[in-house]
């Protein structure tokens, strides 16, 4: 018996097939910020293998003009653990000022410098009363993961960089806060199909990250919003309590991304109620949608009626908290198909869980679903092998880690989530109403092709 509980403690105290990084993969928000610039207090293999995960086996995104192998980094080694690294940080920092061509720098540090005790603070103050836009956030991979990290990141801008505001807001400004850079494989997609749908439906919008940003311009401007908007199960709670606090904001938080017509319209009904604008915008774009919407949706459906026997009926959904809620339920919910295995792989923080959990109740009128919380790569494997998919293919929405169990299946595996190391993406969206076309285009494109 103490044998088998001491190898049951092994067994949970090492991840196979982890698919979130550590706290410094924060890295790629400040890197996703137009103008941004991370330089890396850590090891060289700690960024390294952020890159690998989030970026490069991540759909292949690219990094930017500072990250990836171009980074500034401290390059932590045994000399900095002993005599401290704080010296060749201000070397650091003095180089990236010179070469690298940002408007914004954020200094990010990671375990070895958390662990020595180095006052980066007071490094970054130098620079900072120089008149630089410079910040620090301390994001070593013992204190979290790169989900952790990201909204480190976003509260030190907020706090460092934005600053007090006591002006006046904008009615119909907001700020949208969804998914994370790079990690949410689709995030450039995604933020571009959210921006459009609010400005179809009378907004502003403030989006931080991505091509249609201004960069720190955009950043400055928070405080001028009328309210935070977070499109995100949990990612972002921290953020938007904190601007509700320091800028008197209010938040509307809906926790699902919205995926096809009825989903995406009653979001957009939900923001504008919420907002007290006039609702009369929104409903001639929602109008406009739908009617394209459901003109594909009606030759799909030409499709989907002469091959129903070969298609999927069951599906498993493996992947972040943000993409699994979101595809399950608009599978479930608008193509009818039953979810039989939802596993959440990003570790969300146990004070989510049951809110989180109750999502999955009552997905479509009489459809429910268990999701369980499973990081290991090796458990999920398992978990997949014994799934009962009934007599039809299976599908599964997961990452490159399914590839092998898919194969033992003889599975459709549709790859939404980190890592994915064999497509390239570049500006792809699953999400709102141009979204959804484009992820069952990709399921059923996948059935007819074997």
């Amino acid at each position: 018996m103490a044998e088998q509980t001491k190898t049951k403690k092994k067994r949970s105290s090492t991840i196979v097939h982890s698919r979130y990084g550590c706290a410094v993969g924060a890295s790629y928000t400040v890197a996703a910020i137009k103008g941004g610039v991370p330089i890396a207090h850590c090891s060289p293999g700690c960024v390294e293998k952020q890159y690998h995960l989030l970026t490069f086996n991540n759909g292949f995104q690219g990094s930017g003009i500072a990250a990836g192998g171009d980074m500034p980094s401290v390059n932590f080694g045994e000399n900095e653990v002993v005599f401290g690294g704080v010296k060749k940080l201000d070397a650091e920092i003095q180089s990236a000022l010179k070469i690298v061509k940002g408007d914004l720098f954020v200094v990010l540090s990671g375990c070895s410098a958390g662990l020595i005790g180095d006052d980066v603070s007071s490094v970054v103050k130098k620079y900072k009363e120089l008149g630089y836009n410079i910040v620090y956030a301390e994001v070593p991979g013992f204190k979290g993961n790169n989900l952790y990290g990201h909204e480190v990141v976003v509260k030190a801008i907020i706090d460092q960089f934005v600053g007090d505001y006591k002006g006046k807001k904008r009615k119909r400004l907001i700020n949208l806060w969804s998914e994370v850079p790079y990690f949410n494989t689709n995030w450039r997609g995604d933020l571009t199909e959210l921006k459009r749908i609010l400005e179809g439906a009378g907004f502003e919008v403030n989006v931080f990250f991505g091509p249609h940003s201004r960069g720190v311009e955009e950043w400055k401007s928070i405080p001028k919003a009328s309210f935070n908007l977070l499109v995100s199960p949990w990612v972002g709670l921290d953020t938007v309590k904190h601007l509700e606090k320091k800028y008197n904001q209010p938040y509307l938080h809906i926790p699902v991304l919205p995926v096809g017509e009825e989903a995406t319209s009653e979001f957009l009904r939900k923001v504008v109620a919420f907002s007290g604008l006039d609702s009369s915008k929104a409903e001639a774009f929602i109008e406009k949608e739908a009617k394209e919407y459901y003109y594909y949706l009606e030759h799909f459906a030409d499709f989907f009626s002469e091959y129903w026997f070969g298609l999927p009926s069951r599906f498993a959904t493996i992947g972040d908290s943000a993409y699994n809620i979101a595809f399950t339920k608009f599978l479930a919910d608008q193509i009818g198909l039953i979810p039989v295995r939802q596993i959440i792989s990003d570790n969300p923080p146990a004070k989510y869980r049951k809110e989180l959990s109750e999502l999955y109740h009552n997905l479509s009128e009489g459809v429910s679903a268990e999701v369980e919380y499973i990081e290991d790569g090796y458990i999920i494997e398992q978990e997949l092998e014994k799934v009962d998919f009934g007599n039809s293919k299976p599908l599964i929405l997961g990452s490159s880690w399914e590839l092998d169990v898919a194969k033992k299946r003889k599975a459709l595996l549709v790859e939404i989530g980190a890592p994915i190391g064999d497509e390239v993406v570049i500006n792809r969206s699953y999400i709102g109403y141009r979204g959804a076309l484009t992820l069952l285009e990709k399921i059923y494109t996948k059935t007819v092709g074997g």
